[in-house]
């Protein structure tokens, strides 16, 4: 007995030394670091209005509105559902992810379809050839806030005529919200939909918010 207790408490005490470093030391030094560094960022880049919380800026959202930019395809719906779509079993809890559907699959190009007709109808100075790939693609998480240069740009004259707002000072707001490529060099440049659609909602005097 003596011999296996001796053969197993050096396991037992790198288990546990490495349980309390990775486990516990690790994550809460992690956590203190970026809580003192990055602390809007380590808690989720919140976006508040009058002390409520309403969005993050690193979460996609769904904008139904005329006045504001539309975000790419979820498959998750951002989230978002009403309470008939509740009744019918189509909302299955707060998720993140895609179909994964190959480009054959009948049903991913049904929806391609749907969304082409619906961004056309609300777009209709757009020719169907030059509507940009993203906004007819769901990203990988379903959740993604951002849309290209291109597919902002492709927006704004409709933008300008619900909002009232001249089509420069759309610009501006896009402008004012495009991320560029990491270090220069990785990736591209991005529009955050959800930061140039709440300064809509502020030269619209629609809300007053902080981020």
């Amino acid at each position: 007995m003596s011999k296996i207790l001796k053969g197993i408490k050096k396991p037992l005490l790198v288990t546990l030394a490495l349980l309390l470093l990775c486990g516990l030391a690790y994550p809460l030094l992690l956590t203190g670091i970026s809580q003192v560094i990055f602390p809007k960022q380590a808690n989720g880049s919140m976006v508040t209005y009058d002390g409520k919380t309403v969005g993050s800026a690193l979460v996609g959202q769904d904008f139904t509105d005329a006045r504001f930019m539309k975000c790419r395809p979820s498959a998750v719906n951002y989230n978002t559902y009403n309470e008939e779509e509740k009744e019918k079993g189509d909302y299955t809890g707060v998720s993140s992810g895609s179909k994964n559907y190959a480009p054959t699959n009948p049903e991913l190009v049904k929806r391609v379809e749907a969304d082409i007709t619906e961004f056309l109808t609300a777009n209709p100075s757009v020719k169907k050839a030059d509507i940009p790939t993203d906004l007819l693609t769901a990203s990988g998480s379903g959740l993604d806030p951002h849309i290209s240069p291109k597919s902002a740009a492709i927006q704004l004259p409709e933008l300008a005529k619900a909002t009232g707002l001249p089509e420069d000072r759309l610009k501006e707001i896009v402008k004012e919200n495009t991320q560029g490529k990491l270090l220069g060099i990785f990736g591209d440049k991005t529009v955050n939909v959800l930061k140039v659609n709440l300064q809509i909602a502020k030269d619209l005097k629609l809300v007053n918010i902080s981020d």
